[in-house]
């Protein structure tokens, strides 16, 4: 059995106004996509009812570290309906259908490309990160090399 990844939409805070050519601002291309599968929207989904938080989203970011030079950082937030992030945020948003991955300007350029899955085996159960940009990664997958 495959795993379902759906298309999913862009949307950019901080090129909000792109459609206004009033500004000199060169424009520029759009950044690399980032795809969060059904099993993993799935996931957030129950942990919104489990919860009670019907505004759950998920956050995945950088940082240095790891056995690999680099890991994954995953974050469940509450945001308002109306500001998945914040306006004022310069974060990207990743949607599959109602749930949100949200995911800092800077990681992305280490994430594009990337899928977001959620995997239960007898051993482990969470988010994993499938990135075309790692060159190799550990033995638990939550860390990185480039």
């Amino acid at each position: 059995m495959s795993r379902g990844v759906r298309k999913v939409t862009l949307e950019n805070q901080s090129v909000a106004n792109a459609g206004d050519h009033s500004s000199t601002a060169p424009v520029h291309a759009a950044p690399a996509v980032v795809q969060l599968s059904d099993a993993a929207a799935n996931r957030i989904r129950a942990l919104r009812l489990k919860d009670a938080r019907p505004n759950l989203n998920l956050r995945l970011s950088v940082a240095g570290g790891g056995c690999s030079g680099f890991q994954y950082q995953f974050d469940l937030e509450s945001f308002d309906e109306d500001a998945v992030p914040p306006r004022d945020s310069e974060d990207l948003v990743f949607r599959n259908g109602d749930v949100a991955l949200v995911i800092d300007q800077t990681s992305l350029s280490l994430l594009g490309g990337s899928v977001v899955d959620y995997q239960e085996t007898m051993m482990h159960a969470g988010f994993v990160v499938t990135n075309p940009n790692a060159a190799s990664s550990c033995g638990c997958g939550s860390s990185f090399a480039i």
